[in-house]
């Protein structure tokens, strides 16, 4: 879901990357082949117009990585996609034309999609350039995940918990134990608890993620409750026409109110604020700011500038998260925002799809603790309980 690297693009030796490309319109498959093939790093391996093909030509073009059409004559992009990850799991970059409709590629991302990107549709169009390097770029970075296969379970099955990653970059060691594995029954680490032994009093979440983030989001949302008693901020990379249908979808797996950030809005409790396109979200004194500073860490929205306003704003009363993505954008936030004493989780490798940002803030020193994705909203209960002790 990146929307920018961090740093330059990513070298591939002499090889070229190999495409699929899933899209059934003759216009658009010769669109893309020319967007493809006009980039170095990148050659087409093969041209499907609908999911069976696709499915079928798998085996013989051996790609590194498919762009799929979400909007397929049979099967559609998301049963494609869910078919890959059962059968012979590849890294799938979604090419989505009407940015405005997210359901289908939410799907395709909640079955093992590593990315939803902008169709460049025209040479026409003023911003053509823009918008075909960075599918170019998405199918180089995208292609360099290892993704795991999918199996189908009872829990998998359940629309509401069906939202597992699809890929793991790090897959832990038998001895990579989680940071609070050794807190017997669950028990919070003492940066929770006040000299009393009572929880300590938190006031605002930050919730930071790129690559797999959205479906990393949307379990986390899911699982915290109506009367969630403090605002969440959210940083999704994610290409700018595509955030106000990200955050109208998000709105619908969760039980709190999702909107884009306005600048001058106060946060209210139990409301999830997600950074707008192209923006940077910051939490200044008793408002809401936007700004177009320039990209930090390659990236905005940047979870940097997120998590050093909530540093600033909040400091140890505050609560960052940093999930799965590429590159180091939060990492160092997150570290300001325990240096001001506030509580930090970072997601634990056996969960991200890309272990990169929340690896580099536990390097870095930034995390009390690792947790997998499944713990992430249970602890966040646990820390804003009202009347729940340290045991």
């Amino acid at each position: 879901m990146s929307g920018q690297t961090n740093g330059g693009p990513l070298t591939t030796g002499t090889r070229r990357i190999r495409v699929l490309v899933v899209e059934d319109s003759p216009v658009i498959q010769q669109l893309l082949s020319h967007v493809i093939g006009a980039d170095p790093r990148l050659e087409v391996a093969g041209i499907a117009s609908s999911g069976e093909q696709a499915l079928r030509m798998i085996e013989r073009t051996a790609p590194d990585v498919v762009s799929l059409d979400i909007r397929l004559p049979g099967i559609d992009g998301f049963e494609v996609t869910s078919r890959i990850m059962r059968q012979t799991p590849l890294p799938i970059v979604v090419v989505a034309s009407d940015v405005r409709d997210l359901d289908i590629p939410m799907r395709a991302l909640q079955a093992g999609a590593l990315a939803v990107v902008e169709k460049p549709g025209s040479m026409a169009r003023a911003d053509y350039q823009t918008v075909a390097h960075h599918l170019c770029t998405q199918l180089v970075i995208m292609s360099q995940v290892k993704v795991i296969r999918h199996r189908i379970t009872a829990r998998a099955a359940r629309p509401a918990s069906g939202m597992s990653a699809g890929a793991s970059a790090d897959a832990p060691s038998q001895d990579n134990r989680l940071a609070d594995s050794r807190l017997p029954d669950n028990r919070l680490p003492d940066e929770a608890v006040a000299p009393d032994g009572r929880l300590r009093r938190f006031r605002a979440l930050g919730l930071v993620a790129s690559t797999g983030g959205p479906a990393a989001l949307a379990k986390i949302l899911r699982d915290l409750p109506a009367d969630f008693p403090m605002p969440v901020f959210v940083v999704q990379h994610m290409g700018a026409p595509f955030m106000a249908g990200f955050a109208s979808w998000l709105g619908t797996v969760s039980a709190l109110p999702v909107r884009l950030g306005e600048a001058g809005l106060p946060p209210r409790p139990g409301t999830v604020y997600v950074a707008p396109g192209d923006r940077h979200l910051l939490v200044d004194g008793a408002t809401l700011r936007l700004t177009a500073d320039p990209m930090v860490c390659g990236q905005r929205p940047s979870g940097e500038v997120l998590f050093q306003s909530m540093a600033r704003a909040y400091g140890a009363s505050g609560i960052g998260v940093l999930l799965t993505g590429m590159g180091e954008d939060g990492a160092r936030g997150l570290v300001d925002m325990r240096t001001a004493g506030a509580y930090t989780i970072a997601e634990h490798a056996s969960t991200a799809v890309i272990h990169s940002m929340p690896g580099t803030a536990v390097r870095l020193g930034g995390a009390v603790e690792e947790l997998p994705l499944d713990r992430v909203a249970g602890r966040l209960l646990q820390l804003t309980s009202d009347d729940k002790m340290a045991s």
